[in-house]
């Protein structure tokens, strides 16, 4: 660490505490060439989470954003704010775990309609018309009509 006083490299730790619950450690140093005390603060550099877009562009993952869309598919549903961030917190957690940090949209979009699948029928379907961009009729139908059919199969034993 190059001291603020004399700009020499050589310094030896006298103090060390932790402050925000661990997040930062507080260093007190003194400089072996001129004797006086400074401060340094250690952090961890935070490597954000990456989304990769289906045009391939990236951008960093915004558990907001992932939030507003599942709150917008589950308006005026009985869906508790706690189930929604529940779903973010896993999501957010898939990305914190995978080695690269970074991953692509359908992959996201589709574990987020798996949960709302089990979690609200009408929410999956508000979600998967904005995700999978149904250009007709005739596509949200098959997506509900897909929907009913593994509704039947779980009814029957």
């Amino acid at each position: 660490m190059k001291c603020p006083f004399c700009g020499a490299v050589d310094d030896r730790v006298v103090d060390s505490r932790e402050s925000r619950e661990g997040e930062v450690i507080r260093r007190r140093r003194e400089c072996e060439s001129c004797g006086r005390r400074f401060t340094s603060y250690e952090t961890i550099e935070e490597i954000p989470y990456m989304v990769v877009k289906k045009d391939g562009r990236r951008e960093n993952f915004d558990r907001k954003k992932l939030r507003a869309g599942l709150v917008k598919a589950c308006e005026k549903r009985p869906v508790a704010p706690a189930q929604l961030d529940a779903i973010v917190d896993e999501i957010e957690t898939l990305l914190h775990d995978t080695e690269v940090r970074e991953m692509a949209t359908n992959e996201i979009g589709a574990r987020v309609m798996d949960h709302l699948r089990e979690l609200d029928k009408v929410a999956y379907v508000r979600f998967a018309s904005v995700y999978r961009k149904f250009e007709d009729v005739d596509e949200f139908l098959r997506e509900l009509k897909n929907l009913l059919g593994r509704a039947d199969a779980k009814a029957t034993p």
